[in-house]
């Protein structure tokens, strides 16, 4: 992203603040409870009085699945309240709103990609969306509770997750709840003057304002507070780390007691006052029209008080244009240490195994970098040159003291799904690419989603706390490409056999503490009979531990070849009705040529990073 000179020179004059006082509250919905009506449920448990607001809604016969959509749990984060800590929404008790809809999804960005264009398709949001949906089985009543963050790296996605097959899936055993949060620079602006005038990680914010919620009502639809499971995916999956980081691991099981991250995101995290978050700031705010050049010259108004009084549609297109012209595979808004609620680095905080709740459940996909790499890294100077973008804190004897950690093989001219164990390793080739660019899909991959997801199993090994961990392998395994496996419906390269075990793992996690299955599912309908008769690896799940690294391989055999196009190259993928499961125990640490030890090495140069 280019910067003028004079806004180089502003960020760098820019003074440190002291990190602002706590923005959390502590028991927010108090005073609300206590204006509900005596009867909180109706009879037929549809309409639900949360004391601000009163809500209908929908019973679905076929799958007796009760469902409330677009339930708004703070103020609208609109005008004075736009950067600030979430607020308990206002009083609106004159009618029962229907809640058969959900509620609008947040300005959306893109991630930085050469090829993106603005589009109508980031039309038709609101600033107005702290919405979350509840899924709840017919006359539920202390059931687990499952939390769901979604993905899209803190810049897009949203809360329209429908938990009906999950739930139908495992016996009707346990709530679900759906949110959205504030995204992009509506959520993730940070500088020292937004910390001095509202808050950073506002979309954290209203995540933990979220579970804050959960405490509070959850206990209406059916589920118990004392039993939440928080999970995610991607830029969720990292938002579930943070909260298991957050406050320096001193929440313990206040706001909930197990987590779920997949694919866990980690982009490089700065401190709030740091060079690159507040480029970004100042980027935005020229692109709203809110900056001249300098930061604290004798204006009508500050910056802040400027974008404050933006509208909406204005503050969107910044947005998009600063995200577009980021760095390919990234975007410019991001959570950052704010000395409140993010305190450190995850990679260091996990080593000291500071974190909040028991158990964990974590696991990465096989191919998760090949989406966020650029696609025509074929020579080792390209890949030096890609690194040194991607990771400007590096110098360039840092850059081959890390190629040296993934060393590759030119020989590879094919593309092709690794099984792990035998060399060719990822470093080299991947169901979507061979030689340089596999390993700079490796790298990107390993150091963004998978290593975090290995550091958060070695913070819950021990210490009387449970860590479980698998790697999803069905290919082409791409970032996000598991998603289907847990929510549904399944595709044509995830047969039913597997959505339905995977659902399961996931469903006994959330209702048992643990995700192991039974071996009929494990293995599937269409298991042969003799090796059926044989224990599966997901029949006990083995706990992970720093000297015990073991994780399950969810993966497929079977089926019938066919090729498609991804990322610009054909992939050959298995289809078909004879698709069969094929879990295995696997060593995670010896994994891909050595997976566990690259991920210790970059935990050792963090402070390089930082992450």
């Amino acid at each position: 992203m280019w910067l003028s000179s004079s806004l180089v020179l502003v960020l760098a004059l820019v003074l440190a603040a002291p990190a602002s006082a706590s923005p959390i509250a502590s028991q927010p919905f108090a005073g609300l409870l206590a204006k509900r009506n005596h009867v909180t449920t109706s009879d037929d448990g549809l309409t639900v009085d949360l004391g601000y607001s009163r809500y209908r809604g929908t019973f679905n016969s076929t799958t007796s699945i009760n469902s409330w959509k677009g339930i708004r749990f703070t103020a609208a984060p609109t005008g004075d309240l736009r950067w600030q800590a979430p607020q308990p929404p206002l009083l609106n008790r004159n009618q029962v709103i229907d809640a058969s809809q959900y509620g609008s999804q947040c300005p959306q960005n893109p991630f930085g990609n050469p090829q993106f264009q603005t589009s109508e398709q980031y039309e038709g949001h609101d600033e107005d969306c702290l919405f979350l949906n509840v899924f709840a089985p017919q006359n539920a009543s202390g059931l687990p509770v499952m939390f769901w963050i979604h993905g899209g790296g803190y810049g897009a996605g949203n809360g329209q997750y429908d938990f009906t097959s999950l739930i139908n899936a495992n016996n009707n055993d346990f709530v679900g709840v759906a949110i959205q949060y504030r995204l992009g620079a509506f959520g993730f602006l940070a500088s020292d003057e937004v910390n001095r005038n509202g808050v950073v990680n506002a979309g954290i914010l209203d995540q933990h304002f979220a579970m804050q919620w959960v405490q509070a009502y959850i206990s209406q639809f059916g589920g118990d507070p004392r039993n939440v499971t928080i999970a995610g995916e991607s830029a969720g999956g990292g938002s579930v780390m943070i909260h298991s980081l957050a406050q320096g691991g001193s929440l313990g099981t206040s706001l909930f007691k197990n987590v779920i991250a997949a694919s866990p995101y980690l982009p490089l995290q700065f401190d709030y006052r740091d060079f690159e978050p507040s480029q970004s700031y100042y980027a935005f705010a020229a692109q709203a029209g809110c900056f001249n050049g300098t930061a604290y010259g004798n204006t009508d108004q500050s910056v802040f008080e400027c974008l404050v009084k933006q509208d909406a549609q204005t503050l969107q297109q910044a947005s998009v244009k600063v995200a577009a012209s980021s760095f390919y595979g990234t975007w410019p808004f991001l959570p950052v240490a704010d000395g409140n609620y993010i305190q450190s680095v995850p990679s260091q905080q996990l080593n000291q195994r500071k974190v909040n709740g028991k158990r964990l459940l974590v696991g990465n996909n096989g191919a998760e970098g090949g989406l966020f790499a650029m696609r025509n890294i074929d020579t080792e100077e390209k890949l030096k040159t890609w690194l040194s973008t991607l990771l400007p804190l590096l110098k360039p004897e840092d850059i081959e003291k890390v190629l040296l950690q993934y060393p590759v093989d030119t020989n590879v001219t094919i593309d092709y799904a690794t099984n792990g164990v035998e060399m060719p390793d990822a470093n080299s080739v991947s169901p979507v690419a061979h030689g340089q660019q596999a390993r700079a899909d490796n790298i990107y991959g390993e150091l963004t989603f998978v290593c975090p997801s290995y550091w958060m199993s070695e913070a819950y090994s021990g210490s009387g706390r449970s860590s479980y961990r698998y790697q999803y392998s069905v290919v082409p395994a791409l970032h996000g490409n598991d998603v289907v496996g847990y929510f549904g419906p399944g595709t044509n390269v995830t047969s039913p056999d597997f959505v339905k075990a995977f659902m399961n793992i996931y469903g006994n996690f959330v209702t048992r503490d643990n995700p192991s299955i039974s071996a009929a599912l494990a293995y599937g309908s269409n298991a042969n009979s003799s090796t059926s008769s044989q224990p599966n690896a997901a029949e006990n799940w083995p706990q992970y531990s720093p000297t015990s690294p073991y994780q399950i391989n969810l993966n497929q055999t079977g089926g019938t070849p066919s090729t498609v196009q991804d990322l610009g190259t054909d992939v050959t993928i298995l289809t078909g009705p004879s698709l069969r499961n094929d879990f295995s125990k696997v060593n995670a640490y010896t994994w891909e040529g050595g997976r566990g030890q690259r991920c210790d090495y970059w935990r050792s140069i963090s402070n390089l990073l930082p992450n």
